[in-house]
């Protein structure tokens, strides 16, 4: 019990700095990096660095490395999460500082070459399929891998506890980070990653999304045991292909030789939309839990 009081007066301490809880305010709408934090508050980065390790240091905020650049965030889960959440609920969502200091991030954002871009007449579809498959069950951590820009994860992040997108494009991710926060998703983390070798534990999420990633795959049978190792034993994984200008049948094969060779379940894929497809679209499940890890 007292370990628990002393780390929320310690929490109470750095918020009792107005710049602190701007920033605790600013990380809990998205992921920044030092230099975006500084020029939202107008402080300098050096200051703006030694608030963010005593915010670290009381776990309301976490540091982690994204190709060359490190952000920060109020973790979403973890240790003292439901003290976090008590605590920063406390914060009011009204404060007309923080919806200023989120505005000027967003402006920052754009100003640097990222706008948010709308979704194209032949991306519905697949939209409302997601929508349709995703509907059922609780999405719970999501996982989206190959995530681009983050078209996937705007749609669905809003119901899932906690949303992550892998990619590999540092560019990618920029303009992924941008166009999250102007979607309001503050569930949302993005993370560099080699679709073979993710840095997440074993059965970390409930739904996974190959977004479009396995027909570029050096290994795809590599890739879906990887994915597989990270599902939870009762999640879904949701395989995505671009059918362009593939024989849709090849595609359709090449799933299911890969699916068996991977040891998951797959359905039925389905073309996304039926008359001129754009996209293959199937559900998987794990059939052995020690073989897809293996």
């Amino acid at each position: 019990m007292k370990s628990l009081t002393d780390k929320l007066l310690s929490q109470f301490k750095a918020l009792a700095d107005p710049v602190r809880t701007r920033l605790v305010a600013l990380c809990a709408a998205a992921e920044c990096s030092v230099s975006e934090l500084a020029n939202v508050t107008r402080q300098s980065q050096p200051r703006i660095s030694q608030h963010v390790k005593q915010l670290c240091a009381v776990g309301l905020l976490e540091r982690f490395k994204d190709g060359h650049f490190v952000y920060y965030r109020v973790p979403i889960a973890g240790e003292g999460s439901l003290l976090r959440r008590r605590l920063l609920a406390l914060l009011p969502d009204d404060e007309p500082e923080f919806q200023k200091d989120i505005g000027r991030l967003r402006d920052i954002r754009i100003e640097g070459g990222v706008a948010a871009a709308l979704a194209s007449e032949n991306d519905r579809p697949l939209h409302r399929a997601l929508i349709e498959l995703t509907l059922s069950r609780p999405l719970g951590d999501l996982l989206d891998i190959g995530c681009g820009q983050g078209r996937i994860l705007k749609l669905l992040a809003s119901r899932a506890h906690r949303a992550v997108g892998v990619d590999i494009d540092s560019d990618a991710r920029k303009l992924a980070r941008a166009e999250l926060l102007v979607a309001g998703t503050p569930n949302t983390t993005l993370r560099q990653g080699d679709m073979d070798a993710l840095p997440f534990e074993d059965a970390e999420f409930d739904t996974i999304i190959l977004d479009d990633v396995l027909t570029n795959a050096k290994d795809p049978v590599a890739t879906l045991r990887e994915a597989g190792r990270l599902l939870n034993s009762r999640g879904q994984l949701l395989l995505l292909a671009s059918v362009g200008d593939s024989d849709v049948a090849d595609l359709k094969s090449e799933f299911r030789v890969w699916a068996a060779a991977a040891k998951i379940r797959l359905s039925t894929p389905r073309m996304v939309p039926a008359i001129n497809p754009a996209w293959l679209l199937a559900v998987a499940t794990i059939t052995d839990r020690v073989s897809a890890a293996a």
